[in-house]
């Protein structure tokens, strides 16, 4: 529309005696309209570097729209894309509803509240809330810098909603068949640095081992980073392993800081997760 028919339609709107439903419509309709628009506008900006998904060839040219989007094709190997190409997001419907979505996953909302919030069906926001989840998973995780703090902690692992038990059902959460952490027990492993970067893994069932330490802590550690943990006897040979420094705290005999030596910030961490946690009643380890 150009800025003479615009300036037309509004005049005309202006006019009109709209009443406060016939307003209130307005607003929604116009709002419907510019969802659309800003989650394109935040994926195009999204996008960075413009490479094929196909081959990795850098060298590509524009190639019409397509559904709002840019379209590209690559002059290597002749395949077209869009910056959601090869990405969990591509071939979604229902754009203009994405950030309403993001913002029930931002406030933890289950899938059931999320799907009536934003008018989708409950199997779309369960199959949303998984793209979208993963798609965060494929950014590349920051750098733990200076003085790092590890630790674990536990949560009982459950079955919730499974079809097949391969144990019998506990009622209300229950307890592990045996005292200390088990093999029942699901293993959150958290490394935070003073920066308050922090990283979270499901590091598999009991107490991680090196290795385990090795595969998820290695990656994300500067090589100039000071470890700090508990007086767990897998740290020191994780840290052996991966050429970096390491500090422990024997919490166990009541030494909890010697100076800048401490967990408090990740153990803060644990409490704030546990609580955030308490309030869904039970969550499936799966």
């Amino acid at each position: 529309m150009g800025t003479s028919g615009f300036q037309h339609l509004f005049r005309a709107l202006a006019r009109l005696p709209l009443s406060a439903d016939e307003i209130a419509c307005l607003r929604h309709w116009l709002g419907a309209l510019e969802a659309p628009g800003r989650c394109l506008a935040l994926i195009e900006q999204a996008k960075g570097r413009c490479a094929c998904p196909h081959c990795g060839n850098a060298r590509c040219h524009r190639s019409g729209n397509a559904n709002g989007l840019q379209r590209y094709r690559c002059i290597a190997c002749r395949h077209s894309f869009n910056a959601l190409t090869g990405t969990p997001l591509a071939r979604l419907r229902h754009r203009d509803k994405w950030l309403p979505y993001f913002q029930c996953l931002i406030e933890s909302r289950t899938v059931r509240a999320a799907a009536e919030r934003v008018a989708v069906a409950t199997s779309t926001s369960f199959r949303w809330r998984h793209r979208f989840v993963a798609a965060v998973r494929r950014e590349e995780p920051p750098t733990l810098k200076g003085i790092v703090e590890a630790d674990e902690t536990y949560v009982l692992e459950s079955q919730k909603g499974s079809r097949h038990l391969d144990r019998p059902a506990r009622k209300r959460g229950g307890r592990a068949t045996c005292r200390g952490i088990s093999k029942e027990h699901e293993c959150l492993l958290v490394a935070r640095d003073r920066g308050k970067t922090t990283h979270a893994f499901h590091a598999g069932q009991g107490e991680p081992d090196a290795e385990r330490l090795l595969r998820y802590l290695k990656p994300v550690l500067a090589r100039d980073a000071l470890l700090v943990s508990d007086g767990a006897a897998a740290y020191p040979r994780f840290a052996k392993l991966a050429g970096i420094s390491h500090r422990a705290i024997n919490v166990r005999a009541g030494e909890y800081a010697r100076g800048a030596i401490h967990v408090n910030g990740v153990n803060g961490w644990h409490g704030r997760f546990k609580t955030w946690l308490r309030r869904f009643c039970g969550v499936a380890s799966r």
